[in-house]
């Protein structure tokens, strides 16, 4: 079992979010007041593809254990400064499988689409820190550090404190990808 360490929404496009005391989740869409919020794509390179897309990345989850890594390499980084909605302590995001339900708290459930794949506006905010979020596996393959991105099943407040619980895909193990 996991535990919501902070939770945050930002109404506007920009890389860093607002900490929010709490945040309500809306199924299908996302969480309320964050510019992500909506049942088709939000992300502006996805939307200037094909803006009919249904949304994959309507919440954004990083866990806390990343910033303790990144500290490690100089980068001082905390809760909603790379744009997640959710910062999480204790479970292995980048392990899941695609498919896997996230219960927080009493209400909201939302399941993991795929990984976040970091993109340059993170430099904007610390020099460096995209390359800091990838690493290469022992064959050369990419590996996103990043966090992943989830759709919302079941609405609901969260607040940091929150117990978060797994309900993994009864489909055998999918490897996360890109979102």
């Amino acid at each position: 079992m996991g535990v919501v360490v902070a939770v945050a929404a930002r109404g506007a496009h920009r890389i860093t979010k607002d900490i929010q005391d709490s945040i309500n989740l809306i199924a299908g869409q996302g969480v309320q007041g964050d510019v992500h919020c909506g049942a088709t794509v939000k992300h502006r390179s996805r939307v200037a593809k094909d803006p009919t897309q249904p949304n994959l990345r309507q919440v954004h989850l990083i866990h806390a254990e990343l910033f303790d890594m990144l500290a490690g390499k100089g980068f001082v980084v905390g809760p909603a400064m790379m744009g997640e909605n959710i910062t999480t302590h204790g479970i292995d995001l980048l392990g899941l499988s695609a498919g896997t339900r996230l219960q927080i708290g009493d209400e909201a459930a939302i399941e993991i689409t795929g990984l976040r794949n970091p993109c340059h506006q993170l430099n904007g905010l610390i020099l460096g820190l995209m390359q800091a979020v990838l690493d290469y596996a022992d064959d050369g393959s990419l590996i996103r550090l990043a966090g992943v991105m989830g759709i919302v099943i079941t609405g609901g407040m969260m607040m940091a404190g929150d117990p978060i619980t797994m309900a993994l895909s009864p489909n055998p193990h999918i490897i996360l990808q890109p979102a």
